[in-house]
């Protein structure tokens, strides 16, 4: 299920910065959710992989993410002296009981 969140954006496909995939652990603020992004680095000694992971806040306009759903952001402009990322979708929504 994905969901376009800045699609009136004409300039949304010009928009260059990183991007990532992860998993919305807070959402409790007003227009900001918190996203862990979790990435695996190979060690360079032992050649295993291993996951690191790091807590973003994200500006959300819109309000609508839940805990355990899948969002992609990318970085922008400084919204404020923590937020300088955007949610560009929503890659799956958790089911609500």
């Amino acid at each position: 299920m994905n969901i376009k969140i800045n699609d009136k954006d004409p300039e949304n496909k010009k928009k260059k910065g990183r991007s990532f995939q992860g998993k919305v652990v807070g959402n409790k603020m007003n227009k900001t959710i918190s996203v862990m992004v979790e990435r695996k680095v190979k060690h360079p000694v032992l050649g295993k992989y291993l996951v690191r992971s790091k807590k973003y806040s994200v500006h959300n306009e819109i309000g609508e993410f839940n805990l355990g759903d899948v969002v992609a952001i990318r970085e922008c402009k400084p919204v404020s002296k923590t937020k300088s990322w955007e949610v560009i979708s929503s890659i799956t929504k958790v089911n609500e009981v």
